[in-house]
């Protein structure tokens, strides 16, 4: 804006993030391509202000991410979680590869156990590989 000559407060930059953040982010929402109906999910953890947290990311056949999560644990409520906040975000898939984590297993079967229970004639197929860090799953 200074290079327009307009002379601007920090705080008005900030409301007009408030403002139109929430705007921007559906819009960018609406335009996204279409999500690949095979999804990899993994877990790490990272060090948030020196706290060891959990990232679970979400990412399709293309190496697009499709979502996120950090939690502060890992375990089966934090794995439904995740697998119920990116199944919103970006549909339901036909195929999720996972390692052989324990805790991030229950996830899709969680969900799996939801389509049952609502009558739905499919499910997403869980195939769970060792070695998933490493790039060797398809």
């Amino acid at each position: 804006m200074a290079g327009r000559g307009v002379d601007l407060d920090r705080a008005t930059l900030d409301r007009w993030v408030e403002k139109f953040a929430g705007a921007i982010a559906e819009e960018a929402r609406r335009r996204k391509a279409p999500t690949g109906r095979s999804w990899r999910t993994d877990e790490t953890y990272v060090k948030v202000k020196g706290k060891r947290t959990y990232l679970y990311p979400a990412i399709d056949k293309r190496g697009n991410t499709l979502d996120f999560m950090l939690s502060e644990r890992r375990d089966e409520a934090a794995a439904t979680a995740f697998f119920a906040k990116a199944i919103g975000k970006n549909g339901w898939p036909d195929k999720v590869v996972i390692d052989k984590s324990g805790s991030k297993t229950v996830g899709p079967f969680d969900m799996n156990g939801l389509l049952v229970m609502y009558g739905w004639r499919w499910s997403i197929a869980v195939r769970r590989t060792k070695y998933l860090n490493r790039g060797t799953a398809g």
